[in-house]
């Protein structure tokens, strides 16, 4: 037993020695590797053939521990959580749908304050929601609220910031912890960290903000909106600078950046990097040291280099003239040049990580912008590179829609804001990605009319379809004689010959009833009276007993026969997104008076065609009535034939397209060609800023004193307080007139398929 114990003792002491002789070097070696292991992570190499290599960064750079004012995502998620204290919040558990129910979206604004002040770019949001047809004065009604206390500016270095907003909002009555509130905010947070601090507590407030991140940004609540300059307009906005016929096959430059290089601070790094990518030649880069105070103090051996280079372009020059345009951060994630570039038609190529891209609820971005990272700065110019030119082309075209659609104003930034939550309300009856991206765009294609895309006018030649092969024909009757007369009577006739007619609608606007079913002519189609009012604009209200696509619309006196009728609805049925008829008119400018003129002279040119004889589609009705505000109802109600220029207008402003002008008996023609405009003299092309979409021409002078000029001159004004409230003119001159084959031609009349419109 001894012994065995002894064998044991020995065979322990055996293989503690080895491990003590093995082991132990081993284990010192291990340590000692680790130790060089990481003194070589904190040394940066010295390169044998160190004076070959290209220098992109100082070996201070790489080895610093990165700028004290970029916060780790540890601290950007405390950060977030002091601010937003609703950061769960939904739709589903912050937002009272029951408000919305009752009387449909409707939005309050907050009395405004007269000792408050208010920067110019919130004034222009109020009034942006004001001019909406949602916008609503009793409180009661409302679904939604909008503060009248700017919340724009909320960095406190600044002279626009507002104090003590949490206490002025919690002595508001209808505030309920922000339940049901719309807070707008374009620039939050200060130096040097530029966190997303408000300064007030939000509660349970939708906030539509510029600059937002991915982290903070509350999916399905919040809306993450453009940063746009206090000069940006109101409505209607400059065009994009993509023309039809001015689309060179290749630009001067590839890619192009010019502006600010922050030295220190947030956001520095991207823009002090920017210069890796300049090779002078086709991707230029230039930035500038020149701004804040003390940057001379903060100033590095690049700066007078880089300022001296930074003067030798212009920037306008380099936005006409260049393929992508980068879009870095700068203190915020979002910059003003983010909407430069999509107006210029220069494809954004963005270095903005974690930027919550403007309405990407409703728009897809990756048709219209290079999505970046800042980190992969140098694999930015092969990556452009490597796009298709037919994409190339594909993304500059979407640039321009969307730029028109959604941002060249504040009232198309602030109505896509109201759309989008709206949209939230009503899931079964919301818009599809398709619309928001295809034009005409999501604030035309109006959901309560249509979830389907073959019901509206724009999609036929993308689906591949044709609209329905039948008409409604609409005729409004005004006849104080409480009678049918002879033109009625001939006209109905006319009308229901025509074997595409489904049915005819009489609006009766007579103060006196309508005559007896007996009275009426037989016809082959169904005819419906529908008592209306007296207001001019009932006969685009959307009346449910019209089921066909097309519509032609017809006064009590319009003279038509059934062969003009058949061959205007053929050629509709080809351009079912324009309006198709016989009377066509003019607009020109006026370069004396300063303002549109309005003639129905006969020329080569025509951008109206009067809806007392035209075809459109049924669509208009719903949007005439439920897209313009009832302001501009009223104004075609007191106006004589306002409606017909508020139509043209507002089928113009969707399609961007002209009307169609069709064949016509020669007896139509009016008999005294009239025009408004100027006494004498020349008519000319508008100033900057004042589009003419038609080359200038002399109007003779007009007629004093007469009934017709009195009709005109209500015409002319219309016509200019129509295009005040859109901000530009929308019409578009046309010199197209379509015939049927053989119109006119001296061959026999058997041979032709309209024979009666030569007569």
């Amino acid at each position: 037993m001894q012994t065995r114990k002894k064998y044991i003792f020995l065979a322990l002491l055996a293989s503690w020695l080895l491990l003590f002789f093995f082991g132990g070097d081993q284990l010192h070696r291990f340590t000692f590797f680790s130790e060089r292991k990481a003194e070589a992570q904190r040394n940066w190499p010295h390169w044998t053939d160190q004076s070959l290599l290209k220098s992109f960064a100082d070996p201070e750079e790489l080895q610093s521990d990165g700028d004290p004012s970029v916060l780790s995502p540890r601290e950007r998620r405390a950060a977030q959580l002091s601010i937003y204290k609703n950061s769960r919040c939904r739709m589903e558990t912050c937002f009272d749908f029951s408000r919305c129910e009752k009387r449909g979206f409707r939005v309050f604004t907050y009395p405004r304050d007269r000792d408050q002040p208010i920067s110019e770019s919130y004034s222009k949001i109020l009034t942006s929601i004001e001019r909406s047809r949602y916008y609503t004065t009793n409180p009661e009604e409302a679904c939604l609220f909008i503060l009248s206390i700017d919340t724009l500016d909320r960095d406190h270095l600044s002279g626009q910031y507002i104090h003590n907003v949490d206490e002025k909002i919690r002595g508001f009555p209808l505030w309920n912890g922000g339940r049901n509130h719309l807070i707008f905010n374009l620039y939050s947070g200060t130096w040097p960290n530029y966190t997303e601090d408000l300064g007030f507590d939000i509660g349970q407030a939708i906030l539509a903000k510029a600059s937002f991140y991915t982290e903070s940004f509350r999916p399905g609540f919040d809306i993450s909106i453009p940063l746009f300059p206090k000069d940006h307009p109101q409505h209607g906005g400059e065009r994009g600078w993509l023309y039809q016929d001015s689309v060179p096959p290749k630009k001067k430059y590839l890619l192009v950046f010019k502006g600010k290089r922050y030295l220190t601070g947030i956001g520095s790094g991207t823009r002090n990097a920017l210069h890796h990518i300049h090779n002078g030649k086709d991707i230029i880069s230039l930035t500038t040291c020149k701004h804040g105070k003390d940057w001379e103090r903060h100033k590095d051996t690049r700066c007078d280099k880089d300022n001296l280079n930074y003067e030798k372009f212009d920037y306008q020059e380099l936005l006409h003239n260049s393929t992508f345009c980068i879009v870095p951060r700068g203190r915020r994630l979002g910059s003003f040049r983010f909407l430069e570039a999509l107006q210029a038609a220069c494809i954004p190529v963005l270095l903005s990580d974690g930027w919550e891209l403007p309405f990407a609820e409703a728009i897809d971005w990756g048709k219209a912008a290079v999505v970046g990272n800042e980190r992969l700065l140098l694999q930015i110019p092969s990556a452009v590179r490597c796009i298709h030119p037919e994409r190339v082309l594909a993304f500059q075209q979407q640039t321009q829609f969307l730029w028109d659609a959604y941002f060249s104003s504040v009232d198309k930034i602030v109505h896509t804001t109201l759309e989008i939550i709206k949209d939230r309300l009503l899931q079964h009856r919301s818009r599809s990605r398709f619309l928001w991206n295809t034009l005409p765009g999501g604030l035309l294609a109006l959901p309560d009319f249509s979830t389907h895309l073959g019901d509206f006018p724009f999609y036929h030649l993308q689906r591949g379809s044709t609209p329905s092969k039948k008409f409604t024909a609409f005729i409004r009757a005004t006849s104080m004689a409480g009678s049918l007369s002879q033109p009625i009577l001939r006209l109905i006739q006319a009308v229901s010959g025509s074997q595409y007619c489904a049915q005819i609608l009489v609006l009766w606007s007579s103060e006196k009833p309508s005559p007896p079913s007996g009275k009426w002519p037989q016809t082959t189609v169904p005819l419906t009276v529908i008592q209306g009012r007296s207001k001019v604009s009932d006969r685009f209200f959307p009346y449910a007993a019209i089921q066909t696509d097309a519509v032609l619309s017809l006064d009590e006196h319009t003279s038509l026969s059934t062969s003009e009728v058949d061959f205007a609805f053929v050629v509709w049925r080809s351009f079912p997104e324009r309006i198709v008829g016989f009377p066509a008119q003019s607009h020109f400018w006026d370069t004396e008076q300063r303002r549109w003129g309005y003639t129905s002279k006969w020329t080569n040119e025509l951008s109206i065609i009067l809806t007392t004889a035209a075809f459109y589609h049924r669509y208009y009705h719903s949007l005439f009535t439920e897209y313009l505000p009832a302001r501009l109802r009223e104004l075609v109600d007191g106006l004589a034939t306002c409606e017909d220029l508020l139509m043209n207008i507002l089928v113009a402003a969707v399609t961007k397209l002209p009307p169609i002008k069709v064949a016509q008996r020669r007896q139509h023609k009016e008999a005294v060609p009239q025009q408004v405009g100027r006494e004498d003299g020349d008519a000319g092309t508008p100033l900057a800023g004042e589009r003419s979409p038609s080359p200038a021409w002399s109007p003779p002078a007009k007629g004093k004193g007469t009934a017709g000029g009195q009709h005109l001159s209500q015409q002319q004004d219309c016509l200019n307080q129509l295009v005040d409230w859109f901000g530009y003119m929308p019409l578009v001159s046309s010199q197209l007139r379509l015939d049927p084959v053989l119109f006119k031609d001296q061959v026999s009349i058997l041979r032709k398929k309209y024979p009666h419109l030569d007569k």
